[in-house]
């Protein structure tokens, strides 16, 4: 049995939408109801011929880019320090290493709004869910997600 003063390890899945409000909204509200640690997981998003012919061979530039801006942001919204981590490309993929090799309670899966969203057609909250985490999905609205 956990103690209550036992953070909370919540994974926040997140790219293009790292640094939204309603992300950095639903990080605060988290971290309001408990002890809670918060790690970053940007899949790293393969491009071009990277897509076809191996997406992982290719650097984590841009990744990295979405973390060093979202980081600061997500760790103030969480009052603490937050991780970040570079995933596979594939965001289920990345999702489920994450979970094996880093162990997580529940996860926010942070999207584009759906006619946009990549993620939300493959159903990765779902995927997630199935994982045997709970979940909360962060959509902004279909004007902020510029």
């Amino acid at each position: 049995m956990e103690s209550s003063t036992t953070p909370t390890r919540v994974l926040v899945v997140a790219h293009k939408t790292a640094a939204t409000p309603p992300l950095l909204e639903a990080v605060r509200q988290r971290a309001q109801r408990g002890p809670s640690k918060f790690t970053l997981l940007v899949p790293n998003t393969a491009h071009g011929l990277h897509k076809v012919v191996d997406p992982e061979d290719q650097g984590a530039g841009e990744a990295q880019t979405v973390i060093d801006h979202a980081v600061p942001l997500l760790s103030e919204a969480a009052g603490a320090p937050v991780e970040a981590i570079v995933g596979d490309p594939d965001p289920v993929a990345a999702v489920q290493d994450a979970i094996n090799l880093h162990g997580f309670d529940e996860a926010i899966v942070s999207t584009l709004p759906a006619r946009l969203s990549r993620w939300l057609k493959l159903d990765l909250p779902s995927k997630v869910s199935g994982m045997g985490l709970p979940v909360t999905t962060v959509t902004p609205a279909e004007d902020s997600a510029a």
